[in-house]
């Protein structure tokens, strides 16, 4: 039974008394579900289960499928055969109807080759007739022309087509050909009708030009078409556009603002003008042509030659801004349909207007550049009740004097400068820099105004020529005149070594002169620079900022180290006047109650206010190089001061503590030399005091060991017990 059902599972599947729903058959469960069914064909081994009973039920299931099978059998092999027979009826249909579409389309063909042949006849037919209906209209519109001429002739004209003022637009069309008829008759045979017809001419032009006049007045855009088509073949088409142009503008310049006017009156106009004229494009350039030579250009000569030659800065403003807005209309107006080329159209209408101003822009620039600037600079000198000196040393020179006086001036500032001696009283500023953001701020706006106008006004081929002028005036006024000129007045001002209670102020110099340069050179590269890097300019202008970075370098340099000299020798004074040889040699060893000495406190507070003053001053790297100087001068004037003295026990403590004080202050400098300088120095004064059984000890020690010995030997040569028969024994 299994076997069986495996074999012909579709039997078993059209069985609907075994399967419910469409799962796939199983043999297997098949036969479970039919022993399940079948009475005493439960669970083997049980009581009720009868074998017989259901190989009984097997063989008669078996006997029933095969039943079925041949059923279906016979079912399918009818529906093969039925299947087979409609397939050949419909290949048979199918081949019918091919046949009927070969007929349908050789029909048609048949139907489009008939077509065409009449297509053709009829088409010959046509220009047969057109041949002669052409001459036959010709004869009879030369016929009426000849009627019209013989009117003329007569010298009354009595057509209605002449007197009917509603027939204007035939008159016209009939006058304009025998105007050109009477072109080509000779003058002394029909000198009297070309004259008629001439006047005729001229009168029905000028009532064409009046309708179309009255018909723009009226707004009536059909009636203005009608009449532009009818002009347009007469001489006086221009003349109408002229009118159309004319009474365009009437009214539209009512507001202070001509270029939103204009603006405004193109774009009403573009709209419309299509409509009327067959060549909206040449109406349109006309309007725009039109407003530029006479409105815009008087409207801009008015505007200039009112400052031109009385106030420079008004004038460059009023060009700039005059400039500017006629090039933003152009801009606006490309949009609009002007012909082939409207951007050299265009270029050219500004051009007219404003050729003449900039010919000579960059000369009034550079001539009130040049005023401004030194109106600014003397404004503030003025009101610091300065008197400008001739003051250089051989950088940027600041004015030009007699070569005997440069020499000896220039000598003395040199030798006063490199080896601080006292060539003459320097110059007192009362602690005044000569240097204001203010007056940098304004110098440099206006360059930046200038830099811009240069950038709108100048010829692309003349930009960054123009450009480096106004940058050389910046470099004149700002750097040469201003900056420059602080730092020579901040040199002169600087006292000797030597001085008592110098007034220190030159790092204030060198602070601001630091960040007026970082405003110089931001300019440069945010306005100068987009105007010049295509161009050999660029290499100029960047040696030209090298050359005074480097010079104004020299100075500050040269200033700050005359400053920390200066620095060094207030510190020798505090240590003259404050230290005493008492106080590293007590008269009472055992009566010490200082932790260290006066002039220690003092040098100290110095010293860490002049740091402060540093590191306010400079920027970036500059306060490590500057600090580390100082502190190496810092350390080598106490190196020597403290070799001066002789020590006692309590006074090489006393030292100690000094030194310990120094290095404390040599910890504000965060130089890693300075404090290693003052480390080494604390051990030093370690000799002062040690055992003297212990100083070779000492003097091997980590932070003594790679000193030379004759500096050790320096230092223990200070103890008052130095020339003890047992110091010296252990110290050798």
């Amino acid at each position: 039974c299994e076997h069986l059902l495996k074999e012909q599972p579709a039997v078993a599947h059209c069985k609907g008394f075994f399967f419910c729903g469409q799962e796939p058959f199983v043999a297997d469960e098949y036969i479970e579900r039919l022993a399940w069914r079948t009475p005493g064909g439960g669970s083997r081994g049980g009581e009720a289960f009868d074998p017989k009973r259901l190989l009984e039920e097997f063989v008669n299931h078996i006997q029933e499928l095969q039943v079925m099978d041949e059923r279906i059998q016979r079912k399918v092999e009818k529906l093969e055969q039925q299947c087979q027979k409609e397939a050949k009826e419909f290949a048979k249909k199918v081949q019918e109807l091919q046949k009927s579409n070969q007929v349908a389309f050789q029909h048609f063909q048949e139907l489009d080759e008939h077509i065409s042949y009449v297509a053709t006849k009829v088409c010959h037919l046509g220009d047969q007739l057109e041949g002669v209906n052409t001459p036959r209209q010709r004869a009879v519109e030369a016929q009426k022309l000849m009627k019209y001429f013989n009117e003329f002739l007569d010298g009354e004209l009595k057509s209605d087509v002449f007197t009917n003022s509603e027939k204007i637009k035939e008159a016209a069309d009939i006058i304009q050909k025998l105007h050109l008829i009477a072109q080509e008759l000779p003058f002394d045979r029909f000198s009297e009708v070309k004259s008629k017809i001439a006047s005729k001419y001229h009168d029905l032009e000028c009532q064409l030009i009046q309708e179309f006049t009255s018909a723009q007045r009226r707004g009536e855009i059909s009636r203005m078409r009608e009449v532009a088509a009818v002009l347009l073949h007469f001489k006086g088409y221009s003349h109408c556009v002229d009118v159309y142009i004319k009474q365009c503008q009437e009214g539209a310049f009512l507001r202070n603002d001509v270029f939103e006017d204009a603006a405004i009156l193109c774009q009403r106009v573009n709209k419309q003008v299509g409509e009327i004229f067959s060549n909206p494009e040449t109406v349109l350039a006309k309007l725009i042509q039109n407003i530029f030579e006479v409105k815009l250009q008087s409207y801009v000569k008015d505007q200039l030659e009112e400052h031109r030659k009385s106030d420079a800065e008004q004038y460059l403003k009023n060009l700039y801004d005059l400039y500017t807005r006629t090039t933003n209309l152009s801009s606006k107006l490309m949009e609009f349909n002007l012909g082939t080329d409207k951007q050299t159209f265009l270029s050219k209408l500004i051009k007219a207007i404003f050729i003449s101003y900039l010919e000579n822009y960059i000369e009034v620039e550079i001539g009130y550049l040049k005023s401004r600037s030194a109106t600014i600079l003397q404004r503030y000198y003025d009101s610091k009740n300065h008197q400008k000196r001739s003051i250089g040393t051989g950088g940027i020179q600041i004015h030009k004097r007699t070569e005997a006086k440069l020499s000896i001036q220039d000598l003395k500032e040199r030798l006063r400068q490199r080896t601080n001696l006292p060539l003459g009283p320097s110059i007192d500023t009362h602690g005044e820099t000569f240097l204001s953001q203010e007056v940098v701020v304004n110098l440099l706006q206006e360059t930046k105004q200038a830099f811009e106008r240069c950038h709108r006004l100048s010829d692309p081929s003349d930009l960054p020529k123009n450009a480096f002028r106004i940058f050389s005036m910046l470099v004149e006024f700002l750097c040469t005149e201003h900056i420059d000129y602080a730092l020579e007045t901040g040199l002169a001002g600087i006292p000797s070594s030597d001085s008592k209670n110098a007034n220190l102020y030159f790092l204030d110099v060198v602070h601001q002169a630091n960040t007026i340069f970082h405003l110089f050179d931001k300019q440069f590269n945010d306005h100068l620079m987009p105007l010049i890097s295509s161009s050999p300019k660029l290499s100029e202008c960047l040696q030209k900022k090298k050359d005074i970075i480097e010079q104004m370098e020299v100075k500050l340099d040269m200033g700050i180290d005359r400053t920390l000299n200066c620095m060094i020798g207030q510190m020798k004074h505090i240590l003259a006047a404050e230290q005493k040889k008492t106080d590293f040699k007590p008269e009472d060893e055992n009566n010490v109650l200082i932790q260290y000495t006066n002039a220690c406190v003092k040098v100290c507070g110095y010293v860490r206010k002049q740091v402060e003053k540093i590191r306010n001053s400079m920027d970036g790297k500059n306060v490590d190089t500057v600090l580390m100087e100082f502190g190496v001068r810092f350390h080598r004037l106490i190196y020597e001061h403290l070799q001066q003295y002789s020590y006692s026990c309590m006074g090489g403590m006393l030292a100690i503590c000094d030194v310990a004080e120094y290095r404390k202050c040599a910890k504000d400098f965060k130089i890693a030399l300075v404090l290693q300088l003052f480390d080494t120095l604390h051990a030093l004064c370690n000799l002062l005091v040690v055992a003297p059984d212990n100083l070779k000890q000492v003097c091997s020690g980590e932070q003594l060991a790679n000193l030379d010995k004759n500096i050790l030997h320096s230092f223990v040569q200070l103890r008052v017990d130095y020339r003890s028969a047992r110091l010296a024994r252990h110290f050798s």
